[in-house]
């Protein structure tokens, strides 16, 4: 295990008065040992670590870790057992584990058969330790970032009216997964026409026509990072009120790019999105938050919204994604995703941002 994690971990248990960890998150998992089977736990003592999977995974588990012991659970030892062993071995009394994750179930037998061990719900403390990104994290969020500017080029050359929503996804998603991508961030996101006024419209086999807004919002994987961005063109040429509404999300977003550095609260950078917005006139038709962090999962805290208190720090990433959706008529969302500096933030997204017409 990574010394500086190691540390982190070692700090959190002395400020929780705990014995051991229970790592059952799979994203927790990774970051803390390398393995990225994410099933099983991990059990982490105040002198060992130690990785609890079936045969499936064990293997694979002690090629990933660099050298972790690694236990097999069996019919005869399962999880109960082989946790109950290592607390027994290590004397601890006190359990942390991740509440927000794990089965009622699976903590209900826990407890059951681990009798006199003290359970202590760990919330968030344990995805709090990834809220801030190494230089090497960051490059490969950044590299993932480049897979899909890619992609959207890509898609660039080959739309056109005519096409499905599902062809669309088809094309961004093969050309990631065919230039360096493991695997897809999320559900790819096509949505055209009155689709588009629906933030996260599941792509259909409806044809682009004239007239249509197309928003794309679609992310890969590398290395175990993803990334994440948006762009919404036109099919045809743009109508007035088309421009109007995509040039105000443009200014929105650029404003909050401009305000993000070190010090001010996710609310406050959310603030000058929205502000942007409301006073265009449109502000009732953006009802989600600005963004939100970007590592080995998707939706990673902090965030960018009109309720979130904590401070951006150097190091975190955040996605700048403000939309207008108008219900019958269409929407528009910009999304690039940046990592914080000392100064302000570094935008790892390239993608062209000024109004496209697909003829």
């Amino acid at each position: 295990m990574d010394g500086n994690r190691r540390r982190k971990l070692t700090g959190l248990m002395e400020e929780l008065g705990l014995d051991a960890l229970l790592v059952a998150d799979g994203c927790n998992m990774r970051y803390l040992t390398g393995f990225s089977g994410g099933t099983g736990y991990v059990y982490v003592g105040r002198e060992r670590a130690v990785i609890l999977t079936d045969s499936r995974y064990t293997t694979q588990a002690k090629e990933e870790s660099g050298g972790l012991a690694v236990l097999e659970i069996s019919r005869e030892a399962g999880y109960p057992k082989l946790l109950g062993q290592l607390l027994s071995e290590d004397g601890g009394r006190t359990l942390g584990f991740e509440d927000g994750v794990m089965l009622y179930r699976d903590v209900a037998e826990l407890q059951e058969k681990l009798a006199g061990i003290v359970f202590v719900p760990l919330g968030g403390r344990l995805d709090a330790l990834r809220r801030i990104k190494t230089p090497e994290e960051l490059e490969k969020i950044a590299e993932a970032e480049r897979i899909g500017d890619q992609a959207f080029a890509h898609l660039l050359g080959v739309l056109r009216p005519g096409m499905t929503e599902m062809d669309v996804v088809v094309e961004l998603e093969s050309h990631m997964k065919r230039n360096g991508a493991s695997g897809l961030s999320f559900e790819t996101i096509a949505a055209s026409g009155p689709h588009s006024a629906m933030p996260h419209a599941a792509p259909t086999m409806r044809r682009l026509a004239a007239g249509d807004f197309l928003t794309v919002d679609f992310g890969c994987v590398y290395d175990g990072y993803c990334s994440d961005m948006t762009r919404t063109v036109v099919i045809g040429k743009a109508s007035g009120r088309q421009r109007e509404i995509y040039e105000t999300v443009l200014r929105a977003q650029e404003e909050a790019l401009r305000a993000i550095r070190p010090g001010l609260t996710g609310a406050q950078v959310d603030e000058k999105a929205r502000s942007v917005i409301g006073q265009a006139g449109y502000g009732a038709f953006f009802g989600h938050g600005l963004g939100h962090s970007v590592g080995l999962y998707i939706h990673e805290e902090p965030r960018l919204s009109p309720s979130e208190t904590a401070v951006l720090e150097a190091g975190m990433t955040e996605t700048v994604e403000p939309g207008i959706y108008i219900p019958d008529f269409g929407g528009v969302r910009i999304e690039d995703l940046v990592a914080v500096t000392e100064d302000g933030c570094r935008n790892l997204t390239f993608s062209p941002k000024e109004l496209i017409e697909i003829r």
